[in-house]
C-alpha cells in the first residue's frame, strides 16, 4: 500500500488461512460484500447498485491472489473513489459498456503467474453469460465457487470491524431516539421514516434503509405510506444504517403513549424468550439449535406460526450474512462472530447485534436499553 493509505481492517489471516486450506492461487470477487470487504471501499448509489447486478455493464471486481498485490479492476466512473478512499493501491481500468472486466481480470492473473492455478469466483454472483466466458478466458485454470469460502473468512470479525459496527449501531440508536420523540397521533409512516432515514445520514451514515409499520397495518415491508400511528400503537421498526461499509442493525418495540398492561404482559414473554436466546449463543452452538430453541418457547406461550429467522451474522456491504439462524443452516457460533439476534413473533421485534466470545456475548447495541417498551411521543 502507499503512504496515507489506511490500514486494512479485513480478516486476511483467516483468509490467507483458507485459501490455503482450500488450495486457492487466487480470487476474482465481484459482489458488494467481499468488494467492500477487501477493497475497503462502499459505492454510494448508482455506483453501489452495480455491486449487485450480476449483469451490471459497469461491474468492479477485486482480483486476490495468494502471494502478491492485490488490484482493483475498475471502470472509469468508479476509479477516483477508489483512488481516494480504498485501502488497496493497485487498479486497472477497462472500457464500461463495451469491455469484460473478467477479461481485464484474465490478464491481470496471467501477469501473477496464476492463471493455470485453481482460482476462486462468487458463482451467485456471476451471470450464466460470464460463467460462459470465463473458462475460454482462463482455459487451464481450475475453476471453483469460492463463496461459502468467503462467507466463513467473513464471519470471524476483527477489532476494526467490530468498532465500525459499533459506531453504526449508535447512529442508528440515535435517529430511533430522535424520531421516536418527536412522533404524534397522526403522523403517518412516511413522515416518521424519513426522520429516521434523515437522522442517520446527518450523522454520518452513508446510507440507511428499513421498515416502520403499526401494528394495525398488517402489510409488512411493503413501503412506509400514509397509514397514521394512533396513540397506544405497537409500532415495529427494521433499520439499518450503513457506516464506512458496516451495518448498524437493530430494533426496538415502541409504543406511542403508555403502554397497556396487555402490551407490557406480551412484551414480557417476548423478552424472556428473547434473553434466554442470547444466554445461549456461545461458541459451538449451532445456529438450527437456536432456532428451534426459540420455536419451542414460542409454541409454549401459544405462538402457532412458524419463525422466520432468529437471527443472523452482519458483515460488510449488506446486512443479512452467514450463518443464519434457519432449521437448514447447522453452522456453530464461533468466538469473533457478530451475530444480529431477533427471535420474535408477528410485530414483537427485539433485535440487538452481539459479539461472540469464550464468555457470554457482548451486546454492542446498547444504547436504547430493552428492559421496557420504548415509549415514543
Amino acid at each position: 500500500m502507499s503512504d496515507g493509505k489506511r490500514p486494512i481492517i479485513a480478516n486476511v489471516d483467516r483468509l490467507n488461512q483458507l485459501m490455503d486450506r482450500d488450495g486457492y492461487d487466487a480470487l476474482v470477487l465481484r459482489s458488494g460484500k467481499n468488494f467492500t470487504y477487501l477493497a475497503g471501499l462502499s459505492y454510494p448509489g448508482t455506483l453501489g447498485r452495480h455491486l449487485d447486478f450480476p449483469d451490471s455493464p459497469r461491474g468492479v471486481l477485486v482480483v486476490w491472489p495468494r502471494r502478491g498485490e492485490p488490484v482493483m479492476v475498475l471502470n472509469p466512473t468508479a476509479a477516483p473513489l477508489a483512488e481516494r478512499d480504498s485501502w488497496l493501491s493497485r487498479i486497472e481500468i477497462y472500457g464500461s459498456y463495451a469491455e469484460s472486466p473478467f477479461a481485464k481480470a484474465a490478464g491481470i492473473l496471467k501477469e501473477m503467474g496464476a492463471a493455470d492455478g485453481k482460482i476462486g469466483f462468487e458463482k451467485t454472483y456471476i451471470s450464466a453469460a460470464d460463467w460462459e466466458e470465463i473458462p475460454k478466458l482462463l482455459p487451464r485454470a481450475a475453476l471453483s465457487d469460492c463463496t461459502a469460502m468467503m462467507d466463513e473468512v467473513r464471519w470471524i470479525k476483527t477489532p476494526g470491524e467490530v468498532t465500525l459496527i459499533r459506531e453504526a449501531a449508535d447512529i442508528l440508536d440515535e435517529a430511533y431516539l430522535e424520531a421516536f420523540a418527536s412522533l404524534r397521533p397522526g403522523e403517518t409512516e412516511r413522515e416518521v421514516h424519513s426522520r429516521i432515514v434523515a437522522g442517520c445520514i446527518r450523522r454520518g451514515a452513508q446510507w440507511a434503509h428499513g421498515m416502520l409499520n403499526p401494528l394495525r397495518n398488517t402489510v409488512i415491508y411493503g413501503g412506509e405510506g400514509d397509514f397514521p400511528f394512533e396513540r397506544g400503537d405497537i409500532i415495529r421498526n427494521d433499520y439499518v444504517s450503513y457506516y464506512l461499509g458496516y451495518p448498524g442493525h437493530q430494533s426496538r418495540v415502541a409504543v406511542l403513549g403508555p403502554p397497556s398492561g396487555e402490551q407490557k404482559r406480551i412484551y414480557k414473554i417476548v423478552l424472556d424468550i428473547y434473553r434466554a436466546v442470547i444466554v445461549r449463543c456461545r461458541p459451538g452452538a449451532k445456529s438450527s439449535d437456536l432456532y428451534a430453541y426459540a420455536s419451542e418457547r414460542f409454541r409454549d406461550k401459544g405462538y402457532k406460526q412458524r419463525l422466520n429467522i432468529v437471527g443472523h451474522s452482519v458483515g460488510a456491504w449488506w446486512h443479512q450474512q452467514e450463518p443464519h439462524m434457519v432449521p437448514g443452516c447447522h453452522t456453530p457460533l464461533e468466538s469473533g462472530m457478530v451475530v444480529a439476534l431477533e427471535p420474535h413473533a408477528d410485530f414483537w421485534h427485539i433485535q440487538d447485534m452481539l459479539l461472540i466470545t469464550e464468555d457470554e456475548p457482548e451486546l454492542l447495541t446498547a444504547r436504547i436499553p430493552t428492559d421496557e417498551m420504548l415509549v415514543a411521543g
